[in-house]
């Protein structure tokens, strides 16, 4: 451990560890400094590991819990993640650093009679929410934007800068802004093939 550390690392990791069970002690290893809010409306599931500067965030309408992790889930750093409504994180999920994701939009804008002027400042905007769900074993890339009413299917991989505005279906490979699918798993031949 030593060699892949260094003996400071290894005392860093030895405090986060410390701290992560007087945090959260189902967490596996929590890294500061982590911005945690609406701590109550959030299930953080089992043996969540973080990287450094993640705030993650629960904000809730009716004061139930809207954010909901499940088990060995690993966050890089600075992965912002803010539910109001619903946040589903399948178990096994990988997110690189730098992620985005949100149930919540500051306003509305799908071009009806409810729609937000642009006239009120976008803090003011009545929030809307879509829920969001991540499937087990999906792999986030760096800076990946996960906007709300989306669903990653099971064992999906998003590319790095990715900004998925749409559901992706399970077992692809995704890219791009927006994001949509390239490459598809074949369970017959055992190898990824192009879309």
């Amino acid at each position: 451990m030593i060699k892949k550390y260094g003996f400071l690392g290894v005392l860093k990791l030895v405090y986060f560890f410390i701290r992560t069970k007087w945090l959260q002690v189902n967490a596996r290893l929590i890294r500061f400094p982590i911005d945690i809010r609406g701590k109550k409306y959030i299930d953080f599931g089992n043996n969540l590991t973080t990287g450094v500067g993640c705030r993650i965030e629960a904000f809730p309408e009716n004061e139930a819990i809207c954010l909901v992790f499940g088990n060995d889930i690993q966050l890089n750093d600075y992965v912002h993640i803010t539910a109001s409504s619903s946040v589903k994180i399948g178990n096994n999920v990988l997110m690189a650093s730098k992620i985005y994701i949100s149930d919540t939009i500051h306003g509305s804008y799908l071009g009806n009679d409810n729609d937000s002027s642009p006239d009120i400042p976008p803090f003011k905007r009545i929030n809307s929410f879509k829920p969001v769900e991540i499937k087990d074993n999906v792999w986030i890339g760096e800076f990946v934007s996960i906007l709300p009413g989306v669903t990653i299917g099971k064992g999906a991989i998003i590319g790095a800068n990715s900004v998925v505005s749409k559901d992706i279906p399970e077992f692809t490979i995704a890219v791009g802004a927006p994001a949509i699918p390239i490459k598809k798993y074949n369970f017959d031949l055992n190898k990824w093939e192009k879309i």
